[in-house]
């Protein structure tokens, strides 16, 4: 019986190498992937060192790869300019804030500053992560680099989470964007976990195979772009650290709960309803990413999809980052309508909010009409099915054997 997958899989890889080729007129020797994520649950809580819900998806980077000895890390997407990095020229430049070269740079730098080996790669990608998608691309490619230089210089020793870890500080530095570890995390680790960032250093994390039965899951990109809202991201992390303060706290996590809500009015007349709520999300959120994880445990579908429905009322009406000045954006509209359009199911922001995505969990009977009513609002390719998937980032082999099989 022909796997139809695993013809499309080797038809992808050939089509790719012919990319690779026709880009640096040699043979690739490896291949790699690595995948978007979907946060599942802990909206806005892994910077204040809380707990999150997060899955790997079957969207992903596609890449095929060839060691090189001179000292330079050369990154090729089709579409694209090739992008060149010497591994002694390694110095932040303000220049590539915001662009791939800087997250190159970024892991390169901290791979070094770690101790570790760093060298020369070559790279020739293709992704299946549109556009708008918010399965954190920036992050799958971070992931993607550091991996790749642990392959082919560090014997693929280096562990998950400090991939994470390195992937992280180049996005937060040099790419100027600031981030916690949950895109990172999620992308490196694979299949669905949870992680409690209580230490950071030291996070606690549980890994889960679990995919739900009852219901699939949606994307929807709401067409508004991220870009400029960095500012709004950073307004979230700075009222939750006026919140701590108030309680001579550097996070949220090291304030009790029970003594932030006794505190409620004084907090309140100090600093406002809307930043009051948004503690208030971060401390009902860390119970909700419990719940949901025991409702994984438990195997109980329903309870796991109300959560993930809860934690989306939270973001709209209590962390408020589900649109920047009026509820007649495209984010908002297209929540509200999922909610008139699935009657068994969940939906939520997705992400860093305020423009973007929206993610649902929706009952089988009623996936093929929400797609399509969302198709209608936002167009053909805004709207995708995806699946959680098993693997993280990974090497999946020599391109060689691959294509033998």
């Amino acid at each position: 019986m022909i796997n139809e997958k695993k013809v499309r899989f080797i038809h992808t890889i050939k089509g790719l190498k012919t990319q690779f080729n026709n880009a640096f007129k040699e043979e690739p020797t490896d291949v790699f992937s690595s995948p978007g994520r979907i946060e599942l649950l802990g909206n806005h809580t892994d910077h204040n060192h809380g707990k999150v819900l997060v899955s790997s998806v079957n969207l992903n980077i596609l890449a095929l790869t060839r060691k090189r000895d001179d000292g330079k890390v050369v990154y090729h997407a089709k579409g694209y300019r090739k992008i060149k990095i010497n591994i002694n020229d390694l110095s932040l430049k303000e220049s590539e804030y915001g662009k791939s070269d800087g997250l190159i740079r970024g892991v390169l730098f901290k791979m070094k500053e770690l101790g570790y080996n760093i060298g020369g790669v070559e790279i020739s990608s293709k992704t299946t992560i549109f556009k708008g998608a918010g399965v954190s691309s920036s992050a799958a490619f971070e992931v993607l680099i550091a991996k790749v230089i642990n392959y082919y210089y560090n014997e693929d020793k280096i562990d998950a989470m400090t991939i994470a870890k390195i992937a992280q500080f180049a996005e937060c530095v040099y790419f100027n964007k600031p981030c916690g570890l949950l895109d990172q995390s999620g992308i490196s680790l694979g299949g669905v976990n949870y992680i409690d960032f209580k230490s950071v250093e030291e996070p606690i994390v549980k890994t889960m195979q679990f995919n739900v039965k009852k219901y699939d899951i949606v994307l929807t990109n709401c067409v508004d772009s991220h870009d400029k809202l960095t500012y709004l991201y950073s307004k979230i992390k700075e009222d939750m650290a006026l919140l701590s303060n108030y309680f001579n706290k550097e996070y949220l996590r090291q304030v009790r709960a029970k003594e932030f809500f006794e505190k409620k009015e004084e907090l309140i007349d100090k600093f406002g309803l809307d930043v009051f709520n948004r503690g208030k999300h971060y401390f009902e959120e860390n119970k909700r990413v419990e719940q949901a994880y025991k409702c994984i445990l438990n195997n109980d579908e329903d309870g796991f999809v109300k959560c993930i429905n809860d934690s989306g009322e939270s973001s709209f009406y209590q962390l408020k980052n589900c649109y920047v000045n009026s509820i007649e954006e495209n984010l908002p509209q297209g929540i509200l309508k999922s909610k008139e359009y699935i009657t068994s199911g969940s939906v939520r922001v997705h992400g860093g909010g305020f423009a973007g995505t929206i993610l649902a969990f929706v009952n089988k009977k009623e996936t093929k009409e929400y797609i399509s009513k969302m198709k209608e609002m936002f167009g053909e390719h805004n709207v995708k099915q995806i699946y959680l998937a098993k693997y993280g980032t990974r090497h999946i082999g020599k391109i060689e054997n691959i294509l033998e099989e």
